[in-house]
């Protein structure tokens, strides 16, 4: 995506008096946006998506690169202009003014990757982890955290570094599937023209439209990297191209395993399975053992709840810097320089989220929040194009903000009446512990 324009004003960086190390390096930044987006989603993906449009598996994954490059470029302006922990909620404090629209963006993000880890805590502790060892899934979830949290705790260089580890073994896995499939053609095996056959008495673009919404959920991730600017080494020039270069190596790779995944199996067989790359690459036949595909799986999942509470404990950390939360929630560890008051506070919460065990209706909730969050990004993005900063900054084209709105509000009229309900409960939630900490604030100004 090529910038508009690029402003220069007074100087070439912003400012580094914030109380985060910059750490973050270019590679790392797109290996830990990478890490974020190829999340365990895809390895059950292909199965639901081939259920919308049959072998055309590559086409929704392609449309939904597109809708996330559109929010995508709001994130890159407004990140390389403001690059300070706290993501969009400092984007809507910025743009509206309104303590209490930035603090329902904040908390709809903090439940978005707190809940998320939650449940990506259970599915470690789930059936890719009986596959090695059997034991109790909620302890196995509660101690699966207290690591991830630790690990957090020890500094966003650490966390990082190991993201890259995970990252690649995690993009080789999806390497894994294509692969197989190319020696499978190469062997005479395989049906390519499975690639352009849609479901009997499919309507084309509708059929990609709602494997779309679908494959959409995939590129969900990308945001938590607004969380960590305050700690990017020069995020003006290095941000824009991490960014979009993780999401589009996202897509290519996608795109391949779904056209691996049509050549393979037949799309009722991938619609019918739970495991559908597993069984993509077992198709192939080339002797990739079962335990490994396990193994990759616990590794997608263990990074991307790596990265989700960086995101969450930074988000809370950012909050607080701004008055939003309690202030408590803005200490640091001395040496580290990483906010463990708000690790600890986001770590507590996810654990007992686990206790809930059902999270599929609260995951499909998080994802219309997210929703909420994007929408009010790139809204802020036009509303903030009169305020200039001393640095230079990304600039998107005044259409793509305006497109991304529009992609947002598509999504969200794909969602279930139930799924809104518990969105609505949770911003309720939201709203009353906002005010709770407006009471607590007006108290503390009182004189006595």
């Amino acid at each position: 995506m090529a910038p508009e324009a690029t402003e220069r004003v007074h100087a070439d960086e912003p400012a580094t008096d914030g109380k985060l190390k910059r750490k973050i390096t270019g590679p790392l930044l797109f290996l830990f946006i990478l890490g974020d987006v190829l999340g365990a989603g895809i390895y059950a993906l292909m199965g639901v998506l081939a259920q919308d449009v049959g072998g055309v598996l590559w086409a929704p994954l392609l449309i939904a690169l597109l809708l996330a490059l559109l929010t995508a470029g709001s994130y890159a302006e407004l990140v390389t202009k403001y690059p300070k922990a706290g993501g969009a909620a400092v984007f809507a404090e910025r743009a509206f003014k309104q303590p209490a629209v930035s603090f329902l963006v904040g908390f709809s993000m903090l439940a978005a990757g707190v809940t998320s880890a939650a449940g990506l805590a259970l599915a470690f502790a789930g059936d890719y982890l009986s596959t090695f060892i059997d034991v109790p899934a909620i302890p196995a979830a509660i101690v699966f955290l207290a690591l991830i949290a630790a690990l957090n705790a020890r500094g966003i260089s650490e966390s990082v570094k190991s993201n890259v580890v995970m990252t690649v073994i995690e993009l080789s896995g999806l390497m894994i599937v294509i692969v197989a499939v190319a020696v499978m053609v190469g062997g005479g095996r395989g049906e390519v023209g499975r690639v352009g056959e849609f479901p009997d008495g499919a309507t084309p673009a509708l059929a990609i439209l709602a494997g779309a919404i679908v494959a959409y959920y995939s590129f969900v991730g990308f945001e938590t990297s607004a969380n960590v600017a305050e700690e990017i080494r020069n995020p003006s020039k290095v941000y824009p191209s991490a960014l979009f270069g993780a999401l589009v190596t996202a897509g290519v790779v996608y795109a391949l395993v779904g056209l691996a995944s049509a050549i393979a199996l037949p799309a009722d067989e991938l619609a019918e399975s739970s495991g559908p790359l597993l069984d993509v690459v077992a198709a192939a036949g080339v002797g990739v053992p079962n335990w490994l595909f396990s193994a990759i799986a616990l590794v997608a999942v263990a990074n991307g709840a790596l990265l989700t509470m960086i995101m969450s404990s930074r988000l809370t950390y950012g909050m607080a810097e701004h008055g939003l939360l309690p202030s408590v929630l803005s200490r640091v560890l001395p040496q580290r320089r990483t906010p463990w008051v708000a690790i600890v506070a986001t770590t507590v919460v996810a654990m007992l989220l686990t206790l809930v065990g059902e999270l599929s209706t609260l995951a499909e909730t998080v994802v219309l929040l997210l929703l909420f969050v994007f929408i009010s990004t790139n809204i802020a993005v036009l509303v903030l194009r009169r305020d200039h900063v001393d640095h230079d900054h990304f600039r998107v084209w005044t259409a793509v903000p305006v497109l991304g709105v529009a992609s947002c509000v598509l999504l969200m009229t794909q969602q279930t009446a139930k799924v809104w309900l518990f969105a609505a409960i949770m911003l309720g939630v939201g709203a009353l512990l906002y005010a709770l900490a407006r009471a607590a604030t007006s108290r503390e100004r009182t004189p006595s």
